[in-house]
């Protein structure tokens, strides 16, 4: 899988922008980690939990990715429970 599954149809103008935010990160690691969590959770984020991901989102691709493996510590303003949520999401879909 190399890209979005979901359509944004149906959904508002903030989560259609996060989940294009999610997909085009800059790195294709980072695209797949948080496109994936988006494809499968943007519908179902409440407004607290989307502020989170645009938070999340402004941390640097290096920086959140060594987060995500376990190499780095994000602060604890950014490292809530969206973003444990999104470490603990499966990446892969049995196919690769």
């Amino acid at each position: 899988m190399t890209g979005t599954t979901r359509s944004s149809d149906g959904l508002d103008d903030r989560r259609k922008r996060l989940l294009f935010r999610c997909w085009h990160r800059g790195t294709r690691e980072m695209d797949l980690i948080l496109g994936r969590f988006a494809d499968a959770e943007i519908g179902n984020l409440s407004d607290d939990e989307l502020t989170q991901l645009e938070t999340l989102l402004e941390v640097n691709d290096p920086d959140l990715y060594a987060a995500i493996t376990g190499d780095k510590v994000l602060p604890a303003e950014i490292a809530g429970a969206l973003f444990a949520r999104i470490k603990a999401f499966p990446i892969t879909d049995g196919d690769l």
